[in-house]
């Protein structure tokens, strides 16, 4: 029997620049959101777009890489997992969410070159 593996391969931009965490521990956590967008033609044969947010969160030493590299807008392409989370808030009500863990990430555009 073939093993189910968890993975999420997503190419997007950054919508903000990554919001980056020292915890208690020393071990740092970023956070970023990724768009993706997709088209399709409706019944009348017009395109529409459809974007897509995503949370992206990072651990350790992907953290730190991705806060000396990304920033808002940048194009990258994201390997990860997803991890669904549930939480009650201040008005107890019971939320859910989902994140991608990235495993590593590649950035799809290059510097201008310098003239």
């Amino acid at each position: 029997m073939n093993t189910l593996v968890n993975k999420v391969n997503l190419i997007g931009r950054l919508g903000a620049d990554p919001e980056v965490r020292t915890l208690d521990n020393g071990k740092k956590m970023a956070r970023f959101s990724l768009a993706t967008d997709d088209s399709y033609r409706n019944q009348n044969g017009e395109r529409v777009e459809q974007v897509q947010w995503l949370n992206i969160v990072a651990w350790g030493p992907a953290a730190e890489r991705v806060e000396k590299i990304l920033a808002k807008g940048k194009q990258v392409a994201v390997e990860g997992k997803l991890v669904s989370n549930s939480y009650t808030d201040k008005e107890g009500v019971k939320r859910y969410s989902t994140d991608v863990h990235l495993n590593e990430f590649l950035i799809l555009e290059r510097k201008p070159a310098e003239v």
